[in-house]
């Protein structure tokens, strides 16, 4: 028997059930009970766990009063979180207490580092959720992050915002309302002896939860989707408002309509900064060499760490203020509202604050526009609205009443699928249409940080955090270094305490050896190459507002585009159009606008089937409707207000030619027929009667129309050439349609079909009016075709090719149709011509139909002939059947748009990381479909790029690896990066900037890691004979050598070309490794040979400043010489301290020039003329106190006068040293281990998909295990790439059924039980 644990999305309830007898819950949960309603298995969420062998049932009374314990909340979204309730422990409190006093405060700091400690530390478990004071919340993605909040206690006369109830306390109803919201902000503690009702909640990233005691979990209550709305119930019982006692209720709920961006103070930010655990390490070192009057070096990490958080500060600061700006225009504004008061007339309005208003409210929308202040559902009139806020497309649309009858009106209530008689908060709504003197009213749906608008400033503000490689290995490598020091730390201990070392003195070597090893100036090393390249950036036109992305960028290895204003110029062109007459194709022609096609039906089309309309006079609406009407040359005409006002329900939209598009008079035409027909043209006219607007389901839309003086009303068709050429009579239609939208399509155009039809003489207007579209969009007569070109961007297809020779991946996100997306990817390049595009067209269940995914293969946008493709059903659960059929497609890429992605994610899961691998267009994408993807992509292990230009894009932008905006509005706020430049090449620049800061980092990281190791060595060695570095030896190295080499090394400018070669992007790697191990290696080992070689010449003897081995008797040395005896208790001055000084100081220069790479990534060294000016002076500088030593130097840095032969045999262990330390570098690690390791996780093929990474590299790995010693340590056979999405494409690789035939079907594996 094989069970499973369940968990019902309604309770969290968890239980074990038998997986054969699963069907449906009610059985087995009562909230099915409880609720009065038949849930079935779909709601519950159900992970396979197989009974332990032996045991007794599948789960034992202890787990399942712990999963008892956790509430799950927003199960099933990407905020999901478990709960847990804590209440305060006064022993575990007073011991934190006394901990906190013992550590000096560092365990404050630990338990405010750790929320989950901290918790647990000052808290213990609560035998009930309700019984909590604190709740303790763990985020159940990959992050597993926690956080601590405090939950709290209100009074409301009822349970939820739309209970029945009428809010009432003793003291009158203005005291009502004011108590209402009195006690909101109290903790849980203080306020259980109040009534009526307690209402438990907590507020966490804007968002406010709240305690249902019958699910028994927090809920959310987001607007009226809450209750289930129909949408004729909307009309029926919401269309009159709120009374005022009734909104403020809700407001109790709901609070405050505003999406408020609080601006932290400078103070807060400060506090949080220097509480950052580097900084607190800064803090420790500088006190420490305070206690040792080391104030310079102390001075300088001081100053520079300052320079960092007031940097930082500033930034954050800035973010802050710009996303507050953002969001403050127009989101406090007066709007009318309509009051449902009892005995009020149903138009009583009154003025109020858009921050009153709550689900529900009914709000009048003025004529002369408004920008909305929340989402709301629009029940009378109409609205051109402009919601680029939104979509990113600057393209008015119109937005029409909500359906109150039939199939629609009977529907529950969504933003999603009613978006077409919804408005956003945020969008502009232009102009509005009222008839017969009523007013434009709309529903209040959701407020606040519920509405559209809202969530995206949501995810900006607190958005998940991003998981960069280099960052996660340099921690653990601080830990090992961390443990270095550690074992430094034992041994000075001891040893001092074995020869007898004052306490003081123990305690400050021991400590000082840690900061010797961890050093502090590390963060600031690692600054210096973000801010370099954040420099260069900026000198092209690059502004950076998160410099820490930069060093992400060098491993991008997919970017994401919007395609409208990013990859094409805004809308599309008119290339011509080609007529049909009399079943056959006329010539391509160029101008639609031509005399000679003025009365033809062609035409007519074009002028009238569009939705265009009038705003302030000009003309507005789809970009491709304003092309085609435009070329026409027609004028357009709208009823003004006064006269809509006088005809109920419209004035007839009118087109006419211009008066101007006459025939030219000529002697062939007489004067007379000239007259004639330019009375004619001035009388000809066209009123639109109807329009059926485009469906992207049906692919087309329609008008009815009537010339003036003709009796009898015409139907004018356009849309997508395949569907239209359905709906015309067969003879109408030329016998080479196909070959003629083959020839314009392989040419990445795209076509648009017209028809015509004359409707009965007998249809009135007013039937015209009830008539369904289908009856009308049958039976026509096909016109033609009009070809458009979208136009691409200069540099789109350069750029694009650049990126695919650099093997990064790119995917078209954008929220144009399929065709069009498909069309400009093959024009930029994105998809070749030899490779095919696979349309996964998923719908979602339907009564007893199960999900599916049909597979529809397209060769350069033509359908494939299908005449011998059969239908085939394809399990999931059988993916290892092998099929013999046609070879498998190897170049292909598959597309989709937003509600097929939908329905994947939701019931293809299994198929989801197999489709981003090679899925590369995404159409019809919402805001939040985006940020989904990003996500997605980032899941298979791609480090993702976005490149947008829209408010659409803010989401993805915030949410990638790195965002790119180009444009300076909304998205610049949630953009990592912004482009002054409105095209793409500002892509490979960023790319080419962040490798070579990446590769700076890199560098960085191991020379001061080298650096440590390197001091490290020295001290440890002179500790052994109670001896150590002066303190001006330590001030040369770390500021002379360190400081100097570190800043000046990150002045490399990127590599010129974007090469193919991807950066390695981890410290914890092969040839990492073994570069800072093998350095680290050498110099211990010349160090440990100086060291004990120096004790073994005939000259040496315990130094004293009276003798030296230079045999010099000039008084004014050996004066110079003695003025160390203040010191002499340190014993610094002595032969082994001046060997290892004068060893070291060449080794911090030997690995600065060794790791300081350039080509690919970097331009060569040697260009760095700071840092090859930096080196030499120091080289000659060491040389030259080393050969020819100068009293004073050496008496200031505290070394001995050591004889001519040694300092010629140092000179011999230094060059020596130099050459290792190179060879290792240079002929090992580059020449060997760069192309073997490196290679075996390359992040994309030549061909910018795994797939052919993964065939690469198995080639690679072929050709380097020609070497059996090779294959042994590096290629061996069975090793599995790291990245998630190669691990994806060697099972592909091994899958026969993928990809999926041609117009095959996909089901949901739970088909077979439906």
């Amino acid at each position: 028997m094989e069970y499973c644990t369940a968990h019902c999305q309604y309770c969290t309830r968890a239980l074990s059930v038998d997986t054969s007898q699963v069907t449906e819950v009610e059985d087995i949960c009562e909230c099915a009970v409880k609720f009065g309603i038949r849930i079935s298995s779909s709601i519950w969420v159900i992970s396979d766990i197989k009974e332990p062998e032996g045991s007794f049932g599948p789960l034992n009374a202890s787990d399942r009063m712990e999963r008892k314990d956790v509430k799950i909340i927003n199960q099933g979204l990407e905020d999901e979180m478990e709960v847990w309730g804590y209440r305060r422990c006064p022993w575990k409190m007073v011991l934190v207490g006394v901990g906190t006093v013992c550590t000096g405060g560092l365990l404050l700091l630990l338990l405010y580092w750790l929320p989950e400690w901290g918790v647990k530390g000052t808290c213990s478990r609560s035998a009930t959720i309700t019984e909590a004071q604190i709740l303790l919340l763990r985020s159940t993605d990959e992050f597993r992050r926690w956080f601590r909040v405090k939950l709290r206690v209100m009074l409301a006369p009822g349970e939820g915002p739309f209970d029945p109830v009428t809010p009432h306390v003793p003291g009158g109803d203005g005291q009502g309302t004011q108590a209402l919201g009195a006690f909101q902000d109290e903790p849980q503690e203080k306020c259980v002896h109040l009534q009526p009702a307690q209402i438990l909640y907590f507020s966490h990233h804007s968002t406010k939860y709240y305690w249902n005691e019958l699910l028994q979990n927090f809920e959310v209550f987001k607007g009226l989707e809450d209750i289930r709305v129909t949408c004729s119930s909307i009309h029926t019982d919401h269309s009159s408002g709120l009374s005022r006692m009734l909104q403020d209720y809700r407001r109790v709920f709901f609070d405050e309509n505003e999406i408020a961006v609080r601006v932290p103070s400078v103070f807060k930010l400060l506090i949080k900064e220097v509480l950052n655990p580097f900084y607190i390490f800064q803090l420790f070192s500088v006190i420490l060499w305070t206690t040792e009057q080391y104030y310079y070096y102390a001075a300088t990490i001081v100053l520079m760490s300052i320079v960092s958080i007031v940097t930082s500060l500033y930034t954050i600061k800035k973010q802050y203020v710009m996303l507050h700006d953002m969001v403050a225009t127009h989101s406090v504004i007066r709007v009318s509202v309509c009051r449902g008061n009892k005995g009020s007339s149903p138009s009583d309005v009154e003025e109020a604050m858009s921050t009153e208003l709550v689900p529900g409210d009914v709000i009048v929308i003025p004529a002369n526009g408004i920008i909305m202040p929340c989402d709301a559902a629009l029940i009378q009139g109409t609205c051109i609205v402009n919601e680029s806020m939104l979509t990113g497309e600057s393209v008015p649309v119109t937005k029409t009443s909500l359906p109150s009858s039939g199939e629609e009106g009977a529907a529950c209530y969504s933003t999603e699928e009613h978006k077409r008689y919804t408005l956003f908060c945020g969008t502009h709504v232009i102009q509005t249409r009222f008839y017969t003197g009523e007013l434009v009213k709309a529903v209040v749906v959701r407020t606040g940080f519920s509405t559209e608008k809202g969530q995206l400033v949501r995810s900006i503000l607190h958005p998940k955090p991003t998981d960069f490689k280099l960052y996660r290995d340099a921690s653990r490598f601080l830990l090992c270094l961390v443990g270095v020091a550690g074992i430094g730390f034992v041994y000075t201990i001891v040893h001092s305490v074995l020869n007898e070392v004052p306490v003081k003195t123990i305690v400050t070597k021991s400590l000082d050896i840690i900061t010797i090893t961890v050093p502090p100036a590390l963060p600031a090393a690692m600054t210096a190459g973000i801010v370099y390249a954040q420099r260069r950036l900026k000198n092209v036109g690059i502004f950076c507002i998160s410099p820490q992305r930069i060093n992400i960028c060098g491993q991008l290895n997919l970017v994401c585009f919007d395609k409208t204003g990013t990859l094409t110029e805004d809308g599309l062109d008119l290339w011509g159009i080609q007529r049909a007459e009399k079943g056959s194709f006329s010539a391509p022609e160029g101008d639609p606008g031509d005399e000679t096609l003025v009365k033809s039906s062609f035409v007519s089309c074009m002028a009238t089937c569009h939705s265009l309309t009038k705003i302030e006079g000009e003309l507005s609406g789809d970009p491709l409707d304003l092309k085609m009407f435009n070329a026409t040359g027609w004028i357009l005409e709208e009823a003004t207000e006064e006269e809509t006002a006088l005809h109920n329900p419209i004035m007839p939209t009118v087109v006419r030619p211009p008066k101007q598009v006459l025939p030219e008079v000529n002697q062939e035409v007489s004067l007379a027929e000239n007259m004639e027909l330019s009375e004619l043209m001035l009388s000809y006219e066209i009123g639109i009667v109807r329009q059926f607007p485009f469906s992207s389901a049906l692919q087309r839309m329609s008008v009815v129309v009537r010339k003036l003086g003709e009796k009898h009303m015409d139907a004018y068709l356009k849309g997508a050439p395949e569907v239209v050429v359905s709906l015309c009579r067969p003879e109408t239609v030329p016998e080479s349609f196909t070959e003629t939208l083959e020839s314009y399509t392989r040419q990445g155009f795209r076509v648009i079909a017209l028809a015509h039809r004359h409707l009965e003489a007998k249809l009135s207007w007013h039937k015209i009016q009830n008539l369904n579209r289908d009856l009308i969009e049958t039976n026509m007569e096909f016109l033609g075709l009009i070809i458009m070109q979208n136009k691409l961007k200069d540099e789109t297809a350069g750029v694009l090719e650049d990126l695919r020779r650099a093997n990064i991946r790119t995917v078209m996100v954008t929220g144009d149709n399929m065709l069009t997306a498909i069309s400009v990817a093959r024009d930029c390049g994105m998809i070749t011509p030899n490779e095919r595009v696979i349309i996964a067209d998923a719908t979602p269940p339907k009564d007893v139909q199960p999900a599916r995914i049909n597979w529809q293969y397209i060769e350069n946008n033509v359908p494939k002939k299908q005449d011998s493709a059969e239908s085939v059903e394809i399990d999931l659960e059988d993916v290892s059947h092998v099929v013999c059929g046609p070879p498998r497609e190897k170049h292909y890429h598959f597309a989709m748009t937003g509600k097929s992605f939908a329905v994947i994610t939701e019931h293809f899961p299994d198929l989801v990381q197999k489709l981003a691998l090679r899925s590369t267009i995404f159409a019809r994408m919402a805001p939040d479909q985006k940020t989904q993807l990003v996500e997605i992509l980032q899941g298979v292990d791609y480090t993702v790029g976005m490149c947008g230009d829209g408010a659409n894009d803010c989401g993805a932008l915030k949410r990638a690896h790195s965002g790119i905006s180009l444009s300076e509005l909304e998205a610049s706020v949630a953009s990592p990066f912004t482009s002054s430049i409105s095209n793409i090449s500002c892509v490979p620049n960023l790319i080419r900037e962040g490798r070579a800061a990446l590769i700076t980092s890199f560098c960085v990281f191991k020379f001061m890691a080298l650096y440590s190791i390197i001091q490290y060595l020295s001290v440890t060695l002179l500790y052994s004979i109670l001896s150590n570095l002066g303190d001006f030896q330590f001030l040369f190295i770390d500021l002379a050598i360190i400081l100097v080499i570190v800043f000046t090394m990150s002045l490399n400018p990127a590599w010129k070309v974007l090469v193919a070669q991807a950066p390695p992007s981890s410290l914890i790697s092969g040839p990492l490794l073994f570069s800072v191990l093998t350095q680290m290696l050498t110099c211990l080992t010349f160090q440990v040979v100086a060291f004990l070689w120096v004790k073994n010449q005939s000259w040496y003897e315990k130094w004293t400043p009276q003798s030296d081995a230079c045999n010099i008797s000039s008084s004014s040395f050996t004066h110079g010489l003695n003025v160390t005896s203040n010191v002499s208790h340190k014993n610094i001055r002595n032969y082994e301290n001046t060997t290892l000084f004068y060893v070291s100081s060449f080794q911090y220069l030997a690995v600065a020039i060794i790791f300081s790479k350039g080509k690919p990534f970097r331009q060569p060294s040697y260009k760095n003329w700071p840092f090859m000016l930096s080196c030499v002076t120091l080289y000659i500088f060491l040389f030259v106190i080393m050969l020819y030593p100068v009293p004073a130097i050496d008496n200031f840095l505290e070394i001995v006068c050591v004889p001519h032969e040694w300092r010629i045999t140092v000179v011999i262990i230094v060059l020596m040293n130099a050459a290792v330390s190179f060879l290792l570098e240079t002929f090992i690690l580059d020449t060997i281990l760069w192309r073997l390791v490196f290679s075996q996780d390359r992040p994309a093929g030549s061909d910018g998909m795994a797939i052919g990474s993964v065939t690469h590299t198995n080639e690679s790995t072929i050709e380097c295990c020609n070497s059996p010693f090779l294959s042994w340590l590096f290629c061996s056979k069975w090793r599995t790439p790291r990245v998630r999405y190669m691990q994806v494409a060697q099972e592909l690789l091994k899958d026969p059924d993928w990809p999926p035939k041609p117009a095959s079907l996909t089901y949901t594996t739970s088909s077979r039980h439906t």
